[in-house]
């Protein structure tokens, strides 16, 4: 009896030894960052740096030879239309003079006339564009169509709106450069005596004084540029973007403006694509094919000023409910995508079907379960089977 127990304690003594060991040389499980799949927002952007501008700007310049005075006005100034903006005594008239100044109101005349036709066919889009806004409007209060064919309406709607100001703007500033081509004209003309009547170069807009090409008083030649004139509180943005990234960009594509200066984002659309690229010299010495993307702003802050460096984010894809991970867990198996899934502890390679990507997220087609834990940053010592313990911080 006495040595029955003590070969029940011996084997009980070698029992937990060979535990011991067989614990000691197991390898140790692998730590690992975790994240869930789950069903959320997604959103795919192009970010790229971009610039403001007036929308509308109107590029003063001597309308005749002569001596310009110095300018009372300063950069940032505002003016009102019909407001005088410089001063200029003609040259003696001269032949040559003579033909130009009526050869540049001829050239008024027909800049008139274009701006006009332009204005015409403006109106009529603007008002076919209303029209389908309230169509659109009835038809989605009635279940009609989708709140997304909605939205292209009344977006259509806003840029023929915009178009139409546009030709009224060009309209205005070639009816003032024809008036200013007739007043050089009489004042090259007019004689009092020994001297020649002053010829007032006025605004042909509502704005301020964008900027200022001639500060001194001198001679200036016709055509001379003298100063810009816009209205700061119609802005617009222009983006440039690879050309690779402008065939996804679309006219009424939200943009959210980052990096302007303020606390919060501004919010635009897309209302023009640029048809031809250039090239531009990237940093690392590389030539780009770039596109011009121009968005127009939801609202414009009085802060924001012509030719600001802000950061522009163009929504080409967004979707509310999609079952997506953290891209970081993605790995390539041959042609496809997988990851490594958590099951009671260990590691489970898993061929998924990935949609869209932003970088920082990947939506799951196919594969994945909402809830299902994926490895983040996966390594060589991962595989199929092996231990893994994830780090909680």
């Amino acid at each position: 009896m006495k040595i029955r127990r003590k070969h029940i304690i011996s084997f009980v003594i070698l029992a937990a030894v060979l535990a011991l060991l067989v614990r000691a040389f197991m390898p140790a499980p692998v730590l690992v960052d975790s994240a869930t799949a789950e069903i959320g927002p997604l959103r795919v952007t192009i970010s790229e740096e971009g610039r403001t501008r007036v929308r509308q700007r109107y590029l003063i310049t001597a309308p005749a030879s002569g001596r310009l005075a110095r300018p009372a006005l300063n950069e940032g100034d505002q003016v009102g239309q019909g407001d005088e903006l410089a001063r200029i005594t003609p040259s003696p008239l001269g032949s040559r003079e003579s033909a130009e100044a009526r050869a540049r109101i001829e050239t008024a005349q027909a800049l008139v006339r274009e701006a006009e036709a332009n204005v015409a066919r403006a109106r009529v889009e603007q008002e076919e564009a209303a029209r389908g806004r309230e169509r659109a409007e009835k038809l989605a209060a009635s279940g009609s169509i989708s709140r997304e064919r909605l939205e292209r309406a009344e977006h259509a709607a806003t840029v023929a709106e915009r178009s139409l100001e546009s030709s009224l703007f060009r309209h205005r500033a070639a009816v003032s450069e024809h008036e200013v081509a007739q007043a050089a004209l009489l004042a090259l003309q007019e004689e009092r005596g020994d001297a020649r009547a002053v010829l007032s170069v006025t605004a042909p807009v509502d704005g301020r004084v964008l900027r200022l090409f001639e500060e001194s008083e001198r001679v200036v030649a016709a055509g001379t540029p003298l100063m810009e004139v816009g209205n700061p509180g119609d802005m617009e943005v222009t983006i440039d973007v690879l050309s690779t990234d402008a065939v996804s960009v679309d006219v009424g594509q939200t943009v959210l403006i980052e990096e302007w200066g303020g606390p919060d984002p501004l919010s635009g659309k897309v209302s023009r694509v640029e048809p031809a690229a250039f090239t531009r010299v990237s940093a690392l010495g590389v030539d780009e094919q770039r596109v011009n993307v121009i968005v127009d702003l939801d609202e414009t802050p009085a802060e924001l000023g012509d030719g600001y460096r802000v950061t522009g984010r163009i929504v080409v894809w967004e979707k509310e409910n999609v079952l997506k991970i953290p891209s970081s867990a993605l790995f390539r198996i041959g042609e496809s995508w997988g990851v490594f899934v958590v099951e009671e502890g260990l590691a489970s390679s898993r061929e998924v079907s990935v949609g869209q990507r932003n970088g920082i997220e990947a939506e799951i087609l196919e594969g994945l379960a909402p809830g299902d834990p994926v490895i983040l940053h996966p390594n060589p010592r991962i595989a199929d089977g092996v231990g893994v313990e994830i780090q909680t911080d």
